[in-house]
């Protein structure tokens, strides 16, 4: 059979060929591709004309289309769908395309010609859009190492290279250790409190494994957490919060502590050869946050704003805990148990009151709808459209006037061949290819709760946040229209990208966006006001808690990687220096043998290394920008106009502070945020 990615592709809206794919045309398709992005280099290099934007920049900029094409296929599929062949081409491919990456961007030849134009540029009548490119080109050089001498140039791309294998081994680890831990139970009493679907849904697993009259718990998120907080069977929760937290952590094939360490060190001296006192300066040169300083006196101060309250929370479980006879010590696998416990006491609302109304396929339209209502696109699913696994679901992404301006993919249950969590991504960014606008296709992956043999797939409302939250970032992809690709959608500043996420979130707590869709799956009941009302008054319930767990993540991350390279080399015991870094902002009694920075995946193998933070970062711009929503209204078509056109469509073709200021008139405060949260 012909390799398909070796051409164009000749299906409906250029979408990947998924169903005429295999593992064995990977490698040859990419290194196909990789020389004929050489060619392409070859050829800019190589013209003797006078340095031009168009002739070097823009040139530049289109190179390579086909390689980032098939490489995108790999890396999404290796995410989503991957198995050990996957994994292994993903081994072999992606030193090869770091080795490529950074001879281009350490030509000497070729970053000549890109400083020529770039010191010519107050000349040229360039437009902002264009204006950008150049910068972030001129400078992506710079970052890359092009200016350094000799073996200093040589151990930056040695250096780039063994970064890349580390983060696929990391991801790789966690994934297996994921997959690998079964919690299976025989004794019904052992399942006591949990609801009938958790135990449905068990029930099932267990027997598609082989096991009879058994009930089988994993370490997916839809199996973990709801057990971890409904399993009356305190031993067994301990039980499965350390198979959880000791994952990567045991010494074997899948301990990533090592890979910590040497991930820590080569940043570290990567930095340091670019004259940046650690990586964490190196990475905050280009976010809103400019520096460690400021990410660190961010986080220090929201930290003692939320530290005192989430105090007192963790107290009120203690007491809790005591006035229902129980005479022990809180710890961790107890937290969300009594938590979900008090809630239902405090406001009579529990997620299985609430699942009902949040059938997933009623939360998709409403998800649909709700950017319908905002921005004028439609969503047409189309089953002709290839996918990658039977469970994805393609869209045609229709604007006002009945055009198809994206391709959307969804993706939301998990699968062994899926990594945890939830995630955007692109096959293909948007850009303008002569005048015309390429659509980009856009996905989303998630791992939901799925339906078992009695029930449908009845979401939690935290999942249904996670869905807009997930749409957000799709909408910042689907409504792009900029000129170039590496300034479209969320190529934007890294604690700016979580913006439009997160404000897609507030809808999910409006009336009027929760009676477009939430309705009983069972009677069609739409969901009551009073069930609302409690769903908006809890949603500050432990929020002090959660900000303080975020920040602790945030300062970890920051403590990693604002290590020089001199106090890298040192570092000996990944569990010693995050025992120190969480110190001050430990609630619970410590747990041997867990680890957190072992399965960070976040910050080891994405794109958060120095950025963790940008979660409660964007939480200021998110809250900040909601109350214009909440002051016109939550579908007020003025409002929702500017933030497309100021914020969705522009990509990273501004500063983003600049961009935020085009739609609120003025840069962000605290205040709205503190207050959604119950700190003021």
């Amino acid at each position: 059979m012909s390799n398909p990615l070796l051409s164009a592709f000749e299906t409906p809206f250029e979408l990947p060929p998924f169903d005429k794919i295999s593992n064995n045309h990977y490698l040859e398709a990419i290194e196909q591709a990789l020389k004929e992005a050489k060619n392409e280099i070859d050829i800019i290099i190589k013209n003797e004309e006078d340095p031009t934007f168009h002739n070097v920049i823009e040139q530049l900029e289109q190179s390579g289309e086909k390689l980032q094409r098939n490489a995108s296929i790999l890396f999404n599929l290796n995410s989503a769908e991957t198995n050990d062949e996957i994994q292994k081409i993903t081994q072999d491919i992606s030193p090869k395309l770091s080795a490529f990456d950074s001879e281009v961007k350490q030509n000497d030849q070729l970053f000549n010609k890109v400083k020529q134009v770039y010191e010519k540029r107050d000349s040229l009548d360039l437009s902002d859009e264009q204006q950008k490119l150049l910068h972030e080109t001129y400078f992506d050089f710079v970052r890359r190492g092009v200016e350094l001498e000799g073996d200093k140039k040589a151990r930056f791309k040695e250096i780039s290279i063994e970064l890349s294998k580390l983060s696929l081994s990391f991801s790789e680890h966690v994934l297996s250790e994921t997959n690998e831990y079964e919690l299976v139970i025989s004794d019904e009493n052992d399942l006591s409190g949990l609801p009938s679907d958790v135990k449905e849904r068990a029930s099932d697993l267990a027997e598609k494994k082989g096991k009879e009259n058994a009930w089988m718990f994993t370490l997916q998120a839809p199996s973990y957490i709801p057990f971890m907080e409904y399993a009356d069977n305190r031993s067994l929760r301990e039980k499965m919060y350390r198979a959880y937290m000791c994952k990567c952590l045991k010494g074997d094939a899948n301990d990533n502590q090592e890979l910590v360490l040497k991930t820590i060190r080569l940043k570290a001296e990567l930095a340091s050869l670019l004259g940046y006192a650690s990586f964490a300066d190196y990475i905050l040169e280009q976010r809103m946050a400019e520096s460690p300083n400021k990410v660190i006196d961010f986080l220090n101060d929201l930290l003692s704003k939320s530290l005192p309250k989430a105090k007192e929370e963790v107290e009120e479980i203690k007491q809790f805990i005591k006035a229902q006879g129980n005479d022990m010590e809180l710890q961790r696998w107890d937290w969300a148990y009594y938590s979900e416990k008090l809630r239902k006491e405090k406001y009579e609302l529990d997620d299985e009151l609430v699942k009902p109304y949040f059938k997933l396929e009623n939360v998709i339209d409403g998800v649909f709808e709700t950017a319908e209502k905002l921005y004028g696109i439609s969503f047409r699913e189309n089953q002709g459209l290839p996918v990658y696994h039977d469970e994805v679901k393609a869209y045609e992404v229709l604007g006002e006037s009945g055009e198809v301006v994206s391709i959307f993919y969804a993706d939301f249950f998990p699968r062994e061949g899926k990594r945890g969590g939830a995630w955007m991504t692109s096959y293909r960014s948007e850009k303008y290819r002569e005048g015309e606008r390429v659509i980009p296709h856009v996905s989303i992956v998630c791992n939901f709760t799925p339906s078992s043999s009695n029930h449908p797939s009845l979401l939690k409302f935290n999942e249904v946040e996670t869905l807009f939250h997930e749409f957000g970032h799709a909408l910042h992809g689907m409504l792009a229209d900029t000129k170039y690709q590496s300034l479209s959608g969320t190529s934007v500043y890294w604690d700016f990208v979580e913006l439009p996420s997160q404000i897609m979130e507030n809808w999910c707590y409006e009336k009027e966006c929760l009676n477009l869709f939430a309705k009983h799956y069972e009677t069609g009941e739409l969901i009551p006001a009073d069930l609302v009302d409690r769903i908006r008054r809890s949603s500050t319930f432990h929020e002090a808690y959660a900000t303080v767990r975020q920040l602790s993540f945030g300062l970890l991350d920051m403590e990693w990687h604002s290590l020089s390279q001199k106090e890298a080399d040192v570092i000996s015991s990944v569990p010693d220096f995050e025992d120190e870094a969480f110190a001050a902002t430990e609630l619970f009694p410590k747990v041997d043998n867990t680890n957190m920075s072992v399965q960070f995946s976040h910050i080891f193998a994405g794109g958060y290394a120095g950025g963790y933070y940008s979660y409660k970062w964007a939480e200021v711009l998110d809250a900040d920008a909601f109350s214009v929503f909440q002051q016109n209204g939550v579908f007020d078509k003025t409002t929702a106009d500017s933030f497309k056109k100021n914020i969705l469509s522009q990509g990273g073709t501004a500063h983003p502070m600049e961009l935020y200021k085009r739609f609120r008139g003025q840069e962000p405060t605290s205040e709205a945020l503190l207050k959604r949260a119950g700190l003021v």
